[in-house]
């Protein structure tokens, strides 16, 4: 059964840094179901909430709050606001380093989690690519940091799980498939030189690795063999570009029409 079909706000964020308000008005256009925001900007909460509803837009999950254990108190705040009972955290290529780094990282997750977990939130976690790397003992590292971290879940992206080209995405989602609740989908170049972690961009606070991205269903990720695999309990397919080989808009406009035409995901048109 295809899955709702949403947009990670990130990918717009240049537009929305000068008018936030008709970015949204621009994905219930196209038919967006659901919106991942990564900032409301200079919106409240509650209006942000009132304006989606007024566009026919749902928000299935939100990286804004992004926890950090030592920000929990707000991010449940904000949370609660937004009407969210998950919230989502991520982390670093030097969290991911070595086996000692995993299990740094493997305690401050669980120790999130307790909290969370307590007031009543769920916490899910979003990969990138070092996570795909393979861990000294020959696993992957996000192998052991779900082995230490039992009670998390997954928003999986299924594009930076391929770790360059050298991983399968469709055995990684069948094995994560019991903890994934939603997928982040992006296309692009698989296969391409690995990047460096030392040598990575970072702008605004988002690692930036140089990937080849294109609109959904003109690179070379199986998206339908992902989208196959898709556990049941899946809430949402995200579409996510952190940048493209065309104009953005262009780009979620034809990523959201690869997905709907091609009955891969459901959409409001």
């Amino acid at each position: 059964m295809a899955k709702p079909i949403g947009i990670q706000l990130y990918s717009l964020r240049e537009y929305s840094e000068k008018d936030f308000l008709s970015v949204l008005k621009g994905v219930a256009e196209i038919g967006y179901t659901y919106v991942e925001p990564a900032g409301i900007f200079d919106f409240h909460p509650t209006e942000f909430l009132k304006i989606l509803n007024d566009l026919g837009l749902k928000m299935v999950s939100s990286h804004t709050p992004w926890a950090t254990l030592y920000s929990l108190g707000q991010s449940m705040g904000t949370a609660d606001q937004l009407g969210l009972k998950r919230i989502v955290t991520g982390y670093g290529p030097d969290d991911f380093k070595d086996m000692d780094a995993i299990k740094r990282t493997a305690e401050i997750t669980n120790r999130m989690w307790e909290v969370l977990n307590r007031n009543g939130f769920e916490l899910f976690v979003h990969n990138h690519y070092w996570e795909f790397r393979k861990a000294a003992d020959g696993r992957y590292n996000y192998d052991v940091f779900a082995e230490l971290c039992p009670n998390v879940k997954f928003e999986l992206d299924c594009f930076w799980s391929t770790n360059f080209g050298l991983e399968d995405p469709v055995a990684i989602a069948k094995k994560f498939a019991p903890r994934t609740i939603l997928y982040h989908m992006k296309d692009g170049v698989c296969s391409q030189p690995q990047q460096n972690s030392d040598n990575l961009e970072s702008k605004n606070g988002f690692i930036d690795p140089k990937a080849d991205m294109m609109p959904l269903g003109t690179g070379t990720l199986p998206i339908k063999d992902l989208v196959a695999v898709a556990p049941e309990h899946l809430e949402a397919i995200i579409v996510e570009l952190d940048y493209c080989n065309i104009e953005m808009w262009q780009a979620v406009r034809q990523s959201y029409k690869y997905m709907t035409e091609n009955g891969l995901a459901t959409g409001n048109k």
